[in-house]
């Protein structure tokens, strides 16, 4: 059996995966974190809420992914998972509201300095790393069993509120087709722990001035209910074979 965490942001992300998953167990991590945990027939979920922003997102992550290592049950795959503003189809790439996204890029949108030559990501000065790029063939069949676009995911540490700043980010991100705030978090603690990381979302509201009345959140959870109950059976047809067993000594 495959065994996934998947990290969402809140308590109703978290729900809409569980919905998809099944009967879901509670399981307090060290620092008082909850785990719903559900066990499927090939693949286990393990689901998190673990707050708003990549700070929390890193944090409880590792706080998961160290839980399982030190019990001798460690993950083979990282999800960060929840809703987000999808970027104007009118945009050079854009995401529909209600659409589903699978990052074949995340990125941290806002992870650098402001020069006079314009945004410098932290990599040109000489620090870590702003992206992190899913196994190109997960990517692809999760995907396609998700009926999803595939293209790059930010993640902004303050959303988006004005049609200049979607503008700016869409012409310096070709390929964008959403945004959000956790992913590149996730993908930071799952690759300190050297686990292969994803990112699925679905599109809640358009990327730019805030119009409540236009957000389709309800929506959103629901195909991410839907793109969650395709998952398993994408991860069980990109799984390796099974280890050999070791030879009985004579």
């Amino acid at each position: 059996m495959r065994r996934v965490l998947v990290v969402t942001a809140v308590a109703a992300e978290r729900d809409a995966v569980c919905a998809a998953a099944g009967p879901c167990d509670g399981v307090t991590l060290p620092g008082g974190l909850e785990l719903r945990r559900a066990a499927g027939p090939a693949v286990a979920f393990d689901v998190l809420a673990a707050g708003v922003g990549p700070a929390a997102a890193a944090a409880g992550t590792a706080t998961a992914l160290t839980a399982a290592a030190l019990a001798g049950q460690p993950y083979e795959l990282v999800v960060s998972a929840g809703i987000g503003g999808g970027f104007s189809p009118g945009q050079p790439s854009g995401a529909p509201l209600g659409s589903v996204v699978v990052a074949d890029a995340i990125v941290a949108a806002d992870l650098g300095a402001e020069t006079a030559d314009g945004f410098a990501p932290v990599t040109e000065l000489g620090f870590g790393t702003v992206a992190h790029h899913p196994d190109p063939a997960l990517v692809t069949a999760v995907a396609a069993a998700a009926g999803a676009a595939a293209g790059t995911v930010l993640t902004v540490s303050t959303v988006t509120g004005t049609a200049a700043r979607a503008t700016e980010l869409a012409q310096r991100h070709p390929g964008v087709l959403i945004e959000a705030m956790e992913g590149f978090g996730v993908a930071e603690a799952a690759a300190a722990h050297g686990v292969p990381v994803l990112e699925i979302r679905t599109v809640s509201n358009a990327v730019g001035p805030r119009d409540r009345a236009a957000w389709r959140i309800g929506d959103a959870l629901a195909a991410l209910t839907g793109a969650f109950r395709t998952l398993p059976t994408a991860l069980t047809a990109t799984a390796g074979p099974a280890p050999e067993p070791p030879p009985r000594s004579a």
